[in-house]
């Protein structure tokens, strides 16, 4: 197999400048240990547990106590205790804010709801301390659940930091959530305090909250309080005011208090989609997250006190969890609440030059919609002190990765003095100095990505550059044999810290086990489909609780997506395979720009393009124009849900519209059901509404 040459190779003192060369020296002083490239680090840190995860507590100094040991239980993933005996807080770390003095800005937030806020490290404290005291004298104590409706905007992250600081429990969802999705979360934990907004802006949509609101507490009588920030200024019923929470008597900077907790005290309950049923409330400790963020966002994405950390998120994706992280590596964060296009599609690019970002996180899809859209952001803003991107919620395809290198490289170029004759060839000591782009793929159920990037590594088109520290990622077989060079079940063979440390409610773990290890036992299963090249680079290829079958052959659905979506009048797509009586169906799903018309021809060129380009057997049956791609409120493709309304279920008993990114989106695909027979007698009933164009399939 040709291997494509890298878009981006390490500079020869790579580990002069980074913080993984930082690491690497420190273990050769302080543990005798020097290694050779990566994949001999990665090896020791996947074969050596104890002594791995125990050298990033010392390293990072997380505690001035370091434990004698990292683990107990055994041998089995499911059973494994880390750190036991062990205490901390998460809070405490993160608040640590390293190489920052008391004045330097560490949480930016920009809204298109208010003005932007700028808190400094001192400021951050106080607020911190304040909403601390607010909360005990509302009766928070050590293990009481908070539950936080509220956009990405510094109140979220002030008040995760708050209960984390007296040993509380955190969980939030963004107000976009309706009040079904909710209710369908909160009830499993039955919080004691809400805080909520009474609504948002989105560009020039003012969306009100205040019904919402009213129905979530309803829906909850466990809580005792709640909290309004007044985000747009029309506040809440016998709601007590943030400002009043935080509010104490005198002017001076307050210092917080922490609690000591032990290593897997519940820190805060992140959610699954809640598209397949109701959404597994799963429980991350203190020191697991702590531990695997810090690794993660120092050593893979080399963030440290000098960064401003930008990831497009929401209070209701990990990856808003993942971002207050960044101030544990010392890094700026900056938080952005509102409609990533507008007032135009460059509106998230101009936000990254305009706050000075430099490590933008995104997603797969907001590359490739760039691309189609033909932006050339680095040459229509000053993106110079741009020097990371991350991509996650979906694989990459190849034309993403070459699309970012040709227009960073192209907008350096422009970027320097051009001579009487155009722009002129850089000089050896004027390389451009292009972005490390890592696709980062891991997800809620561990709250980290366990393969992704490092700069020590170059990056290939198409490919996640390496497996990270401390994750002993492999493909396995059906029989559960692990191979290399071939697809298979993504899973991890050895323990995490960031592991789920419980399913919220589940006393004896036996949810926790039948969701991760029973597939294979005491191993990891994650489901996605993985190829996990000789050289330690890794291709996801979609989720294998939704893999295409035909002809014996396996169909990965991420191959599909980068073909089809690259044709021009192609904005989205999904497939899926049903089964039908006696035989089965692919079926393509494909979302046209404005004014085209899916006709004979453009059917015709799509199957040719997946012909040529992956095989026959990815010719679909049928192509089917649908107003939209249903996802999840994080960016995912519901594919499974799809396919289970083609097969009769009814789209809402498959998915609760405030589960979805895109409300009724679900509804095309019973229409569908109908036309092409894909349905069971149950959908026989419904009527056989044609979709729009659907007549010219």
């Amino acid at each position: 197999m040709t291997i494509p040459a890298p878009l981006w190779t390490p500079p020869d003192d790579v580990l002069d400048r980074t913080r993984i060369g930082h690491y690497l020296r420190w273990l050769d002083a302080q543990r005798g240990l020097r290694f050779r490239d990566y994949s001999e680090l990665w090896r020791w840190s996947v074969s050596s547990l104890d002594e791995f995860w125990t050298s990033l507590w010392e390293y990072f100094d997380v505690t001035p106590h370091i434990p004698a040991t990292a683990r107990a239980g055994g041998q089995d993933p499911a059973e494994t205790r880390w750190f036991p005996g062990a205490r901390l807080n998460y809070a405490q770390r993160v608040l640590a804010m390293p190489g920052a003095d008391g004045s330097a800005p560490m949480v930016f937030g920009y809204s298109q709801t208010r003005e932007t806020v700028v808190v400094t490290a001192d400021e951050l404290r106080d607020q911190v301390a304040r909403a601390s005291r607010g909360l005990r004298r509302l009766g928070v104590t050590a293990g009481d659940r908070v539950a936080a409706y509220l956009p990405n905007i510094p109140e979220a992250l002030v008040l995760l930091l708050a209960c984390a600081g007296l040993g509380a429990v955190f969980s939030s969802c963004a107000p976009e959530f309706g009040a079904r999705s909710v209710r369908d979360r909160w009830q499993q934990i039955e919080p004691k305090v809400l805080v909520a907004v009474d609504g948002y802006r989105s560009g020039e949509r003012l969306t009100d909250r205040r019904k919402e609101v009213a129905e979530i507490r309803a829906a909850l009588p466990s809580l005792t309080r709640t909290v309004c920030v007044p985000y747009t200024g029309a506040g809440l019923d016998d709601a007590l005011s943030w400002d009043r929470l935080l509010e104490e008597p005198g002017a001076a900077l307050q210092q917080p208090a922490f609690q000591d907790v032990a290593f897997d005290h519940p820190l805060y309950i992140l959610y699954s989609s809640g598209t397949t049923g109701l959404p597994k409330p799963i429980v991350h400790g203190h020191g697991g997250i702590l531990l695997e963020h810090l690794k993660m966002l120092a050593l893979h994405h080399d963030l440290g006190p000098s960064d401003r950390f930008l990831w497009f998120t929401s209070t209701g994706w990990m990856m808003w969890n993942y971002l207050v992280s960044g101030l544990a590596v010392g890094s700026a964060v900056v938080l952005f609440d509102g409609d990533p296009n507008h007032p135009g599609f460059g509106a998230l690019w101009r936000l990254v030059a305009d706050s000075g970002t430099t490590y933008f996180g995104t997603s797969a899809p907001f590359l490739m919609t760039s691309r189609r859209a033909g932006l050339t952001p680095w040459r229509d803003h000053d993106l110079s002190r741009l020097r990371g991107i991350g991509s996650t919620g979906s694989p990459l395809p190849a034309e993403g990765f070459r699309w970012v290198y040709e227009e960073a490289a192209a907008g350096e170029a422009a970027r320097l003095p051009a001579t009487g004759e155009g722009p002129r060839v850089p000089a050896d000591d004027e390389a451009p100095r292009l972005p490390v782009l890592t696709s980062l793929s891991g997800g809620t159920d561990v709250c980290t990505g366990f393969v992704g990037g490092v700069p020590w590594l170059p990056v290939v088109e198409g490919e996640i550059t390496c497996r990270a520290l401390g994750a002993k990622v492999e493909a396995y077989t059906p029989e559960g044999r692990s191979v290399t060079g071939s697809t298979g079940e993504l899973v991890i063979t050895e323990p995490m810290p960031s592991m789920p440390v419980a399913l919220w409610g589940d006393t004896d773990g036996t949810r926790r086990r039948a969701a991760y290890f029973d597939r294979f036992p005491g191993v990891w299963h994650h489901g996605d489909w993985i190829t996990v090249t000789d050289r330690g680079s890794c291709v996801i290829s979609g989720r294998s609780d939704a893999t295409l079958k035909r002809g014996g052959v396996r169909l990965g659905t991420a191959e599909f997506y980068a073909v089809v979506e690259d044709v021009d009048e192609v904005t989205d797509s999904l497939v899926v395979h049903v089964e039908t009586a006696g035989s089965g169906k692919l079926m393509l799903f494909v979302v046209l720009r404005e004014g085209v018309v899916l006709d004979a021809s453009l059917r015709a060129r799509i199957s040719d393009e997946l012909r040529d380009s992956l095989s026959g057997h990815h010719v679909p049956d049928h192509i089917v124009r649908v107003p939209a791609v249903p996802r999840t409120l994080s960016g995912k493709k519901l594919e499974v849900p799809v396919k289970r309304v083609l097969s009769g279920a009814a789209a809402a008993e498959v998915a609760a519209d405030g589960a979805l990114a895109n409300p009724g989106s679900l509804t095309a695909f019973e229409e569908v059901a109908v036309r092409y027979r894909t349905h069971s007698t149950a959908a026989a009933g419904r009527s056989d509404r044609s979709l729009r164009e659907g007549a010219d399939d």
